[in-house]
């Protein structure tokens, strides 16, 4: 009986569909099967799914609804006891899914399972969205096992350890279903970028593990939908970043915690300035806005989260991989850019 559900969701990629499907299917193991999501895609993606690939079944959505709601609404007419979310710009080179379907069933803790992320285009490289899992340090922003801001490592196997992780990619992650539906899946007000880590934060709120399966590889793209230069990608980055540690962090740290979060983006706003990029600069300012005005209904979302979470709680919350310093601090003026020399 197949147990994982691949789910792709598709918004014009008929590229990435063409170059990657193939390799794919051909990995495929009997327990996972393929489906594609199709965020209304205005390019011949559907159309050549239908005859290239008419064995895999396709979701059609009634419109673009995003990232986070894309796969909300895709996830709702998908019974598997495993959702394997997969970018439409990932390469696999060999089965990535059996070890990762075979770390989450050695615990009733474990949520969630990532595996490597390589870059596509520099293979000895781990890739900007995931690494080998994604961490956060105590200020609330994030990084990867082998990415800190925009310094990718060379993977020399330095991080083939099995860890916890504080959250999984969203490029490439496995989930328990019922988890994922009790939880309400990904924030829908996100649309895109970070979501994943507002719902790995809250499944470790609620005492289950988010882990990193490097034995299991995949080679992204990235930035296939939003390059990450765009302004676009750093409003929805730092907006969404601002809204994960609201509906999130504890009620006593978060007072002193968002004000001072304010003044480091600024900071990083006017270093935005000094490089001429004014546009990233007016991008923050407009994300910072956006979270001051819908400030009382994440309050109630807050609420929401915490009401859940009482209900199933497995045990204490998973915080003890919070990195305990300044990553700004670590990177910037110290200059350390590996993970493992923090």
């Amino acid at each position: 009986m197949k147990e994982v559900a691949i789910v792709i969701l598709n918004y014009n990629g008929i590229t990435y569909l063409k170059t990657f499907l193939p390799g794919l299917k051909k990995y495929l193991p009997a327990s996972a099967a393929i489906i594609i999501a199709d965020n209304q895609s205005t390019d011949e993606s559907t159309a050549w799914l239908k005859v290239e690939h008419p064995e895999i079944e396709l979701i059609e959505l009634s419109q673009n609804f995003g990232f986070a709601k894309g796969y909300n609404e895709a996830l709702k007419q998908i019974d598997y006891p495993y959702f394997l979310l997969l970018n439409s710009d990932v390469e696999v080179k060999e089965d990535f899914v059996s070890p990762l379907l075979q770390l989450i069933k050695t615990s009733e803790s474990i949520a969630a399972v990532q595996p490597k992320i390589l870059s596509q285009a520099e293979p000895a490289f781990f890739e900007y969205a995931g690494a080998c899992g994604g961490m956060k340090d105590y200020l609330g922003y994030t990084f990867c096992r082998g990415r800190i801001f925009d310094f990718c490592e060379k993977d020399q196997g330095q991080y083939e350890d099995q860890k916890e992780i504080f959250w999984a990619s969203g490029a490439a992650f496995l989930i328990k279903a019922d988890l994922y539906k009790i939880f309400g899946g990904f924030d829908e007000d996100f649309f895109a970028h970070m979501e994943e880590i507002d719902l790995c934060w809250r499944l470790k709120n609620a005492g289950y593990k988010i882990m990193v399966e490097p034995s299991s590889i995949v080679y992204h793209v990235g930035g296939g939908t939003l390059n990450y230069g765009n302004p676009r990608k750093t409003f929805l980055n730092f907006r969404n970043n601002l809204r994960t540690l609201v509906k999130n962090e504890k009620g006593s740290k978060l007072i002193w915690l968002f004000p001072t979060r304010l003044v480091l983006d600024g900071l990083a706003g006017l270093q935005f300035l000094f490089k001429g990029q004014v546009k990233h600069l007016f991008a923050i300012i407009k994300a910072h806005w956006a979270v001051f005005f819908e400030f009382p209904y994440l309050l109630k979302k807050r609420k929401a989260n915490k009401a859940i979470i009482k209900q199933i709680s497995i045990g204490e919350k998973r915080l003890r991989d919070v990195y305990s310093k300044s990553i700004i601090w670590q990177y910037f003026v110290k200059g350390i850019k590996k993970y493992n020399r923090l």
